[in-house]
């Protein structure tokens, strides 16, 4: 089900920040013609730390009424705290989200006991699959492949979002939990790499900026043309890079503004891109063909 490129999609808001509804149901039908496979929602890129309940059941819900069924939903369901993951996964289950994503809890840095204990619980509250998301760079907390492992066992558990950008230690993830267990890259700029290598996809930044461009590399690098994969990665090179050339999602957003797709609008603590790196973005943008 989950397969090929999902988008981990912005949370379009205003300039005073309140959440632009009419725009996020745009940006979900425009994905499903662009020919994106799934769509996450309230994920990191979507600004889940500064989204609140409340506001992530609205979104959940318009989403699910929106997609019709036509690709996937995601909710992204984590938390630093085992009771409130549980939460968030039971009221997304309860929406009728087609899957949970649940990265390793931020902040109070678990042992690999304790993350196992932690994604345990939440799967058991789950009742649509769950795949897991290992992001150390910005969680200060590093799913373990051998932990991977003993979560595999789970039967809620179908796969994990892998955003080391470690080619090798996606290798050592499917060597150990099998070509059953979703493997999806959390890194645009190895992506292509590790999918050539056994992965199932890509959970993209990206997508955001060149859907229907992301999902041709991602399909053809998932059909094992290594030529065509890298001539269409090698367009979205720019975006890869410069899409992170602040924290994400600022650059994702700006270029989405200027596609005249979303407003000019995101949450403190995070502000808007930088002048001085609106050229490298936009010159990105013209490499991936995505505007003039």
């Amino acid at each position: 089900m989950f397969r090929g490129s999902l988008v981990a999609l912005v949370t379009p808001m205003t300039e005073s920040g309140e959440i632009d509804h009419a725009a996020f149901g745009r940006l979900l039908d425009w994905h499903c013609r662009q020919g994106t496979d799934s769509i996450v929602v309230c994920g990191t890129t979507g600004e889940s730390a500064t989204v609140g309940p409340a506001e992530t059941a609205e979104l959940l819900q318009i989403a699910v009424q929106r997609i019709g069924g036509r690709i996937p939903v995601i909710a992204g369901t984590g938390s630093n705290s085992t009771a409130e993951a549980v939460d968030r996964t039971r009221a997304a289950c309860e929406l009728g989200v087609d899957g949970v994503l649940v990265v390793t809890p931020y902040y109070n840095r678990p042992p690999q006991e304790g993350l196992y204990r932690h994604f345990s619980l939440v799967a058991d509250a789950a009742s649509v699959p769950l795949i897991l998301y290992n992001v150390p760079s910005r969680t200060a907390c590093d799913l373990l492949p051998e932990t991977v492992e003993r979560l595999a066992a789970h039967p809620q558990i179908i796969g994990i979002k892998e955003a080391t950008g470690d080619i090798g230690r996606g290798a050592e993830i499917l060597a150990r939990c099998g070509d059953d267990f979703l493997l999806l890259s959390g890194d645009d700029a190895t992506c292509r790499e590790l999918i050539l290598g056994g992965a199932q996809g890509v959970i993209s930044v990206t997508a955001n900026v060149a859907p229907r461009l992301m999902r041709e590399m991602v399909e053809a690098a998932l059909a094992g043309d290594k030529a065509l994969a890298g001539e269409l990665d090698d367009r979205l090179a720019g975006l890869h890079r410069e899409l992170f050339i602040e924290p994400n999602p600022i650059p994702a957003k700006w270029a989405l503004e200027r596609l005249g797709l979303i407003g000019a609008g995101i949450r403190l603590p995070l502000v808007w891109l930088a002048e001085l790196h609106q050229g490298k973005v936009l010159e990105a943008m013209r490499r991936a063909g995505v505007i003039e």
